[in-house]
């Protein structure tokens, strides 16, 4: 057995070795509130919301699983399904305290903004108790905030194995997902959703649901991801099972309900509009993707329709709760006929991004921020409710986060392979990686 497997097996059983004898200390009451602040309906809704956050991986294994040939329908899924292990395990050590533990950053004006969180701080979810924190989710146990939030850095490292399917190998691939948790998801995180984080703290950027966290960082290490592994030997694949995008289109649409209105950390009027806004960006940009490929001479198909209504929920993520429901319309609307446009053009066709990530998540997720940064309805926060100048440092965050994602996207595949290869042999490749990674096919 390769030393590289006995590394995984080491770390993944250190984690509960070192769980059991780990000294947890009493939490630290000042920055808890009491019995009496929670919110009994707040509770049950994110317990509920949690649940469909989770459901969305198994949903994204079976959306990019039909999608792929039928000798690597089994690995296509697998890497998706397996971060529900990896990521889980991972946050609940160290991933939640780099996401959420007190800052750690820059000092501007006397005010620290956080580039990281204290990796110490919640150890083994150490005072992560079952009050509410005064700061993040006051009306929720803290535990129940930080596994909402796993949900979220368990897909995001997911979404990205579309971009190489079909020719990555899987031991590579589970030291990427670990890697990218720690050094781009949670950074991210902690700047954007941490109350004194850089970018939404300084800069003011909203991103209401993870349009920013978790689609554009996904979507720009996709990008780095398939330029680096290079084009498939046979890039040209008929869809495994159409029926399974079906199914897993319809997991993604009912789990990112929890995705939206959940992030509104309580039962109230703005979960409602987050849901609204959800459901109608989807099923606009769904009509909008097939009917534009219509005039433009392609047939209406149900693979285009599902790829349509992911994008129209990838849009309307960082926007969910902060616009009206006739804007949701046109976040659908336009991320579709942009995303659809960018999924067919010349120069992404060059690269060999299997599913199509870049163009879906990548541009989706820009094209939501864009959206937000002009329309968001909190004052001072977009274009039209703040002025240019909102509008600005929106967009120098965004060309920021580009490139921080994908150089860190394409740095981690670069060192990382001088240590474990990433990309399968030929003969690998050529007999599937269901068969070749995992002895099992369909």
């Amino acid at each position: 057995m390769k030393f590289k497997w006995k590394l995984a097996f080491l770390i993944t059983i250190a984690a509960p070795v070192l769980g059991l004898f780990w000294k947890h200390a009493s939490p630290v009451l000042e920055n808890f509130g009491t019995v009496d602040d929670l919110v009994f309906a707040d509770i049950a809704w994110l317990l509920t919301a949690s649940c469909l956050v989770l459901l969305m991986t198994p949903g994204l294994s079976l959306f990019y699983g039909g999608m792929v040939g039928k000798k690597n329908l089994i690995s296509t899924m697998l890497q998706s399904f397996i971060s529900l292990g990896v990521v889980t395990m991972l946050w609940v050590v160290v991933g939640f305290s780099l996401a959420f533990g007190d800052p750690i950053g820059i000092t501007i004006d006397g005010n620290t903004y956080g580039i990281i969180g204290n990796p110490f701080q919640y150890l083994f979810f150490d005072q992560v108790a079952e009050l509410p924190h005064k700061a993040l989710g006051t009306t929720i146990p803290f535990i129940l905030f930080a596994l909402f939030q796993m949900k979220f850095a368990v897909i995001t490292p997911a979404i990205i194995t579309g971009s190489f399917a079909e020719r990555v190998r899987f031991i590579g691939y589970l030291f990427f997902i670990g890697i990218f948790c720690l050094f781009v998801y949670a950074p991210l995180c902690h700047m954007v959703w941490h109350p004194n984080g850089l970018i939404g703290s300084f800069f003011g950027v909203l991103d209401f649901a993870g349009g920013t966290v978790v689609h554009i960082s996904a979507g720009m290490a996709s990008l780095a991801g398939a330029l680096f592994l290079g084009k498939r030997n046979k890039p040209h694949h008929e869809p495994s099972n159409i029926t399974y995008v079906l199914l897993g289109t319809g997991m993604l649409w009912f789990g990112w309900f929890g995705f939206n209105a959940g992030s509104s950390f309580g039962a109230n009027g703005t979960a409602a509009l987050a849901f609204a806004t959800t459901t109608i960006s989807s099923a606009t940009a769904m009509m909008t993707w097939v009917l534009f490929d219509r005039i433009q001479g392609r047939k209406i198909s149900a693979l285009q329709a599902c790829i349509g209504a992911v994008v129209g929920l990838v849009v309307i993520t960082p926007a969910a709760g902060y616009i009206t429901v006739p804007e949701s319309f046109f976040f659908g609307a336009v991320g579709a006929i942009v995303s659809n446009l960018a999924m067919n053009a010349k120069f992404l066709k060059k690269i060999d991004d299997t599913l199509d990530v870049f163009a879906c998540h990548g541009i989706g997720g820009i094209m939501g921020m864009i959206l937000t940064a002009i329309f968001a309805g909190k004052e001072g926060s977009s274009l039209l409710h703040g002025g240019i100048g909102v509008f600005a440092s929106h967009m120098v965050v965004l060309i920021g986060v580009c490139i921080f994602s994908f150089g860190m996207g394409y740095l981690i595949f670069f060192i990382l392979n001088k240590f474990v290869t990433l990309r399968v042999r030929e003969e690998y490749e050529e007999i599937g990686l269901d068969i070749s990674q995992h002895g099992e096919s369909i």
